[in-house]
């Protein structure tokens, strides 16, 4: 364990993903498998309707959580919350341990005629400060499939290729949600403790 510790007293923040929810997916799953290992695990629930689901909005609803970032703390987004993630990581004052980034995409990669474009644009059309992101984070995972419904394998690959990792493709899990059997996500699980001892 980490500073000698016995028990992992850390932070984790699950973010979910565009039209989503805390209790979807493998989020709930997670959050209690991390709660049994020591963490205090925040599932944050975003605005989703067409008309709100804004940076702006998100970053409103995330704002009280801001305070509970430190060092020791992991971060968790899936589909959009890795985008969303990465302004986070752009605005904090210290590097968190680990980011997980699961079935996202690089902001500057989605074609702007994908349907997704226009839920999502806000999130995208800002600059972003890489150098400052990855100084903000001390390790990332980047986890695609090689059939994901909505985004090719190759929007994940730029990602990771801009945050300097290799990404993790897990053959046939599709968007990582519950249609694809995702309610579970042992291989993350095992990421996460795997980094905290």
């Amino acid at each position: 364990m980490r500073n000698g510790s016995n028990k992992l007293m850390k932070t984790a923040f699950i973010i979910h993903g565009a039209l989503g929810h805390p209790n979807e997916n493998w989020f709930p799953w997670l959050k209690l498998e991390l709660e049994q290992l020591g963490f205090t695990v925040y599932v944050p629930a975003f605005p989703t309707s067409p008309e709100t689901q804004t940076l702006e909005n998100w970053l409103k609803v995330f704002e009280e959580y801001k305070k509970l970032i430190d060092e020791d703390t992991i971060v968790i987004g899936h589909s959009l919350g890795p985008i969303f993630l990465l302004t986070i990581l752009e605005q904090i004052s210290k590097p968190i341990h680990a980011a997980y980034f699961v079935a996202g995409y690089h902001p500057k990669s989605l074609p702007e005629d994908s349907k997704w474009y226009p839920q999502v644009k806000t999130f995208l059309e800002k600059p972003f400060d890489w150098q400052k992101i990855k100084q903000n984070c001390k390790g990332f995972h980047v986890y695609h499939s090689d059939n994901d419904p909505y985004f090719p394998l190759s929007l994940a690959e730029d990602l990771a290729k801009t945050l300097d990792v290799t990404p993790i493709v897990i053959p046939n899990a599709g968007h990582f949600n519950e249609k694809a059997g995702y309610t579970k996500f042992e291989r993350l699980l095992a990421d996460i403790v795997m980094s905290r001892t």
